[in-house]
């Protein structure tokens, strides 16, 4: 593995002491609504089963695991040794290892389509985000899709409104990550880059690959799900969820998601 970044330790710290990822997806309505909306894109936007999937930063395998139940063939690679372990007891038909995004100690086009639905979040540098997508650009064979996702740059100002813990001190903090991109982990979250959408198209050009197609994940409704606390089975869900598939590709309104997706093919 290459040399530790700065913020590879507040990373690795975060994820194994503070915050539990596994039950993130189903601990509220946008975890809720962001799953579901993923896994919809990620069926619409990979090759059918069977495929070799390369899940490059896969967490604990929230995705890996649907993904092999489905019929792909599944690698899943993350920073964390407490998420493989934790994605290696619960889907035991994916393969996991600890790895870094950057580099990656696998051969050339070894996966039908490659994923990065997390790595981007936390590589601060440009030019580290650009080189994750370079190496999953690498590992995928031709014609094969790479999907990213990237934390919308609105969404902790519009997340910690919601949940009321907006005071002056954050205030501050929160005003210069939406100037640089770059969060302070003083806001509650680990070290991190918050993207707008031109920026993830940028950076997928620099990286040698096509201009991609950029979805909005969860829609302009989840912070209204948020503070009703909306359960996946009202009507209120299914409507953000049809709300969220109308705008996916509207460049208007792509930032009001907390999360974007990009894929184009290696």
């Amino acid at each position: 593995m290459p040399a530790h970044r700065p913020a590879e330790p507040d990373i690795q710290r975060y994820y194994t002491e503070v915050f539990v990822e596994a039950d993130r997806l189903d601990r509220s309505p946008q975890g809720r609504l962001e799953a579901r909306r993923t896994r919809d894109l990620l069926a619409r936007l990979l090759p059918g089963p069977p495929a070799e999937v390369l899940d490059i930063g896969g967490g604990p395998g929230a995705y890996a695991g649907p993904l092999a139940a489905a019929g792909h063939r599944v690698h899943l690679v993350d920073l964390v040794p407490a998420h493989v372990a934790a994605a290696r007891a619960a889907y035991p038909q994916v393969t996991a290892t600890v790895g870094d995004a950057c580099a990656l100690p696998l051969p050339d086009a070894t996966a039908d389509a490659a994923l990065l639905l997390g790595p981007l979040y936390h590589l601060i540098e440009r030019a580290d985000r650009v080189a994750a997508l370079r190496e999953a650009a690498r590992l995928t064979r031709p014609g094969g899709p790479v999907v990213a996702a990237a934390i919308s740059r609105n969404a902790a100002l519009i997340d910690l409104t919601v949940q009321g813990l907006l005071d002056d001190d954050n205030r501050v903090l929160l005003r210069t990550e939406y100037a640089t991109g770059v969060n302070d982990p003083r806001t509650g979250f680990t070290t991190a880059y918050f993207h707008r959408p031109e920026e993830l198209v940028d950076e997928f050009i620099a990286a040698g690959l096509p201009t991609p197609e950029v979805y909005g994940v969860e829609g302009p409704l989840w912070p209204v799900l948020n503070a009703l606390g909306t359960a996946p089975s009202e009507r209120l869900f299914a409507d953000a969820v049809t709300c969220a598939e109308t705008f996916e590709r509207d460049w208007a309104v792509l930032g009001a998601s907390a999360h974007v997706i990009a894929v184009a093919r290696a």
